[in-house]
């Protein structure tokens, strides 16, 4: 996706990168990787969810990027990263992973953080050694592991068979978005946004959907229809903590409940009010904070000092408006 096709103003308008990278995967794909912020600040690695881009983080990459680096990529398919015939969640996860071993140091921790899609392709890559070796915390955002057709709200019919079949259809549609008119985003808003989304949220998460390959959309459909990621969440040993809306008709709040029960270690549910299913956007100063307590707790390097912060250090985290860098606690 270029980035004329995504809000050219505002706080949802992608920022430019410090630098960008080209990930390998385990089959060759080739991955758009964007780091931004000061090199050996606390890692915070983004994977967004179907349909969306890094474009979609670009609230949460503005405020984090003063003293964290993040790296955010797009998933196969998706943004600048080439299409692929192969889409499953192992492949998701052989993504996750090159992405990590590549973009971090070895051995190096980073809060991965997962929306939707990018959430599920956490749990996909739960088990694995890569996973496991470079990440300290999750959060999980606006996701769950199965039943997401059965489970999905989108079409206003009592939950059944009738109402399974309607959904799938809609979400596995071949048919083109078109322009990004007023209807579309009506549309759009009615299904992924909460009420109370403000116009320009809508205007940036239509942008940013509308500009997914339509075979891609409906290649990846395919594979959340048939999700069961239930084993991923039970290997998810690392701390973590789970958002959702409260008003999300695509991975409904009954998603969040059964990733609480089930995770081994769970550190927290937030539900936010009125919010749907595009959290990050909707919310975006709970999503940032909630990352940020999150890195504090379980990233920042123990061996970082109050004058580290003020030294000018290079690579280093300093200070910036006021708001303290986080002090690592490492396996908290």
């Amino acid at each position: 996706m270029s980035r004329a096709l995504s809000v050219a103003s505002g706080p949802y308008a992608p920022p430019a990168p410090a630098r960008t990278l080209t990930v390998v995967s385990a089959d060759g794909a080739r991955l758009h990787v964007e780091v931004h912020g000061p090199a050996g600040a606390p890692a915070v690695v983004l994977a967004h969810g179907w349909t969306c881009s890094t474009a979609f983080w670009a609230a949460q990459i503005r405020e984090l990027a003063r003293d964290h680096r993040v790296i955010a990529y797009d998933q196969r398919g998706h943004g600048r990263s080439p299409a692929s015939p192969a889409c499953t969640t192992d492949i998701l996860a052989d993504d996750l992973e090159a992405v990590l071993a590549q973009a971090l140091e070895r051995g190096e921790k980073a809060l991965v953080v997962g929306h939707s899609m990018g959430g599920m392709t956490v749990m996909a890559a739960a088990g694995r050694a890569r996973f496991r070796e470079h990440t300290a915390a999750v959060l999980l955002c606006s996701t769950g592991s199965s039943r997401l057709v059965a489970e999905s709200r989108v079409v206003p019919l009592r939950a059944g068979r009738a109402r399974t079949w309607i959904t799938g259809r809609i979400l596995g549609s071949r048919a083109p978005l078109g322009p990004v008119t007023p209807l579309a985003k009506r549309v759009l808003k009615y299904g992924t946004m909460g009420a109370g989304s403000a116009p320009h949220m809508v205007e940036a998460c239509a942008h940013i959907v509308h500009a997914c390959p339509r075979a891609v959309r409906h290649a990846w459909a395919g594979v959340l229809a048939a999700l069961d990621l239930d084993h991923g969440v039970r290997e998810l040993r690392v701390p973590t903590a789970v958002v959702h809306g409260a008003r999300d008709r695509l991975t409904p709040p009954v998603h969040a409940r059964a990733l609480v029960a089930a995770l081994p270690h769970c550190v927290g549910l937030t539900e936010l009010p009125g919010v749907g299913h595009m959290t990050p956007v909707e919310a975006s100063d709970q999503v940032t904070g909630r990352i940020r307590e999150l890195v504090t707790t379980y990233v920042t390097p123990d061996d970082l000092t109050p004058d580290d912060l003020t030294s000018g250090t290079p690579g280093v985290p300093q200070q910036s408006h006021g708001t303290p860098v986080p002090q690592i606690k490492e396996g908290a």
